[in-house]
């Protein structure tokens, strides 16, 4: 369970338990052609988008996002549809935030410790 803590004008809240099963991620990866100006400016008009609704590079065309359940999943899935480049593949995967905490990195030929899931959230 992830506890979720909120603000309110400066004042804490009590805390809402939220499963960790319901919590989802969204991996949104993408191969798109920049041989062009044209197309890379579309590239980077496609990045920028998915940094102003709130995803986070985790690698060059690799980004992230926390959602909190299918229907925002949904939603966050048909802003992106909307605002797809001409050319190119995007793929959109979705784990659980169970699943995220087991995913295995490796970097500079040695194994990285698990990413720990934060136990509390805020919101302000």
């Amino acid at each position: 369970m992830t506890t979720l803590y909120t603000q309110k004008r400066g004042e804490r809240t009590e805390p809402t338990h939220l499963s960790a099963y319901r919590l989802m991620w969204m991996l949104v990866t993408f191969d798109l052609p920049v041989e062009t100006k044209k197309q890379r400016a579309a590239a980077t008009k496609f990045r920028q988008f998915l940094l102003d609704q709130g995803f986070e590079m985790s690698q060059f065309s690799n980004y992230l996002r926390l959602v909190n359940g299918q229907e925002q999943f949904e939603t966050h899935v048909r802003r992106i549809e909307s605002n797809l480049p001409d050319r190119g593949d995007i793929f959109i995967f979705q784990f659980t935030d169970r699943q995220y905490e087991n995913i295995v990195r490796f970097s500079d030929q040695s194994r990285r410790e698990r990413k720990k899931n934060p136990c509390q959230i805020a919101l302000f």
